[in-house]
């Protein structure tokens, strides 16, 4: 008669361990118990797990003999090498598809170089915080899985089962990586290819840099971000030049907003947003929309600042030489950016360009991302999150690519309450002044642009 095999094997049997095999057999699952030192396994058996269905191991070929396919082996053992140790121990057992389970609450970074390592064998790594204390794991804890996904079907139908409910809802769900280890991920790749620049490559290492406890400082950090100036005399020269630099105007002004932490605590407090305020639908490929909306926007926020250079060097006489700007920003500066070398090329082909949109190369690479970036920019909005950059970037390319503005509405009320004039379509140039009231008389205020 054969005997049954496990459902999944459980290495560490320190109080934690013991208490997760419980709570496994408890809902069902046959668990084969190892531990380094064996004679826990013995004791474990005749003590805790007495008259349960729990499958004792003496050696790690014995545990993985015991396994049914695909073999899924959980470690709870101390974070670090012991870890490491393990798995290279465990590797010559098992085969292509088997699962390995890291319950140690390992440092994220460990946890990524342990996933692409065994990938690379076929072997699929799962890392899972694991919440609750020892009550959490003999009786349901908070259960965060995440590594190579293609596991989690293989795995989900445990984990569920044991982990606490709320709601008669399981608290356990795939949660891919930690967040801050995708956003890690996420930087690092876009720092490869087209976003590549200075603020992507610093933004990947603040993401991968921990405080003393091991938790990500970005998370400590307060959000209220400071300003040494830069930013507003950029956005009061757009202003004085008449050049809708939007996107450095916005940036102020949500530093502006973010300073005011205290009174944005109070109002979170009484000020309620949309009824929906989780994404739904399928992160990797929002993911890339996202990479898409800021490649889009950086673009924009060059030819933005493009256009400014171009009406200051107009208004003061300057000769400016674009080309070579842009390529003056490739080392050592904030605003390094690999598409630089784009730009020297744009106004190489044309030195009298009037804006780096109209250009073949940037406009195409828009092209490319305009559908991408526009859903984000309405999702956001659905779901109550702020994109001021990215908003305010779509609303400045929508704008400059449109033959006709509401813009006559707006010279028509002007003129209506200030008698400002306006320029008709038929006669551009000639300022005209419109008695809308028949009380307003005849006489109009000078014309003239600030």
């Amino acid at each position: 008669m054969l005997k049954k095999k496990g459902d999944i094997a459980l290495i560490g049997l320190a109080v934690m361990g013991q208490n997760l095999i419980l709570n496994m057999n408890d809902h069902g699952f046959s668990v084969v118990a190892f531990n380094r030192t064996v004679s826990k396994v013995t004791e474990f058996l005749n003590n805790e797990a007495k008259n349960t269905n729990v499958i004792g191991a003496a050696s790690m070929e014995d545990m993985v003999s015991k396994l049914k396919k695909p073999r899924r082996v959980m470690l709870l053992v101390k974070a670090g090498s012991a870890v490491d140790s393990f798995i290279d121990s465990l590797v010559p057992l098992l085969e292509k598809g088997d699962i390995i389970i890291d319950g140690g609450n390992s440092e994220y970074r460990d946890s990524i170089r342990r996933c692409q390592a065994l990938k690379a064998k076929g072997i699929y790594f799962i890392g899972s915080g694991v919440s609750g204390g020892e009550e959490g794991a003999r009786y349901g804890p908070s259960l965060m899985p995440g590594g190579a996904e293609e596991a989690w079907p293989a795995v989900k139908e445990i984990f569920q089962a044991i982990s606490a409910k709320a709601d008669k809802e399981p608290c356990c769900d795939w949660v891919g990586l930690t967040l801050i280890f995708k956003l890690y991920f996420v930087f690092d790749e876009w720092n490869k290819g087209e976003l590549e620049s200075f603020l992507i490559e610093i933004t990947r290492d603040i993401m991968q840099y921990n405080d003393t406890d091991g938790k990500p400082l970005v998370e400590k950090i307060r959000d209220s971000a400071g300003q040494k100036g830069t930013g507003k005399w950029t956005a009061i020269a757009s202003l004085e030049y008449g050049v809708p630099v939007t996107l450095i105007g916005e940036a102020v002004f949500s530093r502006c907003l973010s300073s005011l932490k205290e009174e944005r605590v109070a109002a979170s407090k009484q000020i309620s947003g949309p009824s929906e305020t989780k994404y739904k639908g399928d992160v990797k490929a929002f993911v890339n929309d996202i990479k898409n909306a800021l490649y889009a926007s950086k673009i924009v926020s060059y030819a933005q600042g493009f256009m400014l250079m171009r009406e200051t060097a107009k208004e003061l006489g300057w000769k400016l030489n674009f080309g070579s700007i842009a390529l003056m920003w490739r080392g050592g500066c904030i605003i390094r950016s690999v598409f630089l070398g784009n730009i020297k090329q744009a106004y190489d082909k044309n030195p009298q360009l009037s804006n780096l949109l109209i250009d073949d190369f940037f406009k195409n690479e828009i092209q490319k991302c305009q559908d991408s970036w526009r859903r984000v920019v309405s999702t956001a909005v659905l779901l109550g999150i702020p994109t001021p950059a990215f908003s305010t970037a779509l609303a400045f390319f929508d704008g400059y690519r449109s033959q006709n503005l509401p813009a006559n509405l707006i010279q028509a009320q002007r003129d209506y309450f200030g008698a400002h004039t306006y320029e008709r379509n038929d006669s551009p140039g000639q300022y005209i002044h419109t008695n809308w009231t028949g009380r307003g008389g005849n006489v109009s205020s000078s014309t003239y642009q600030a």
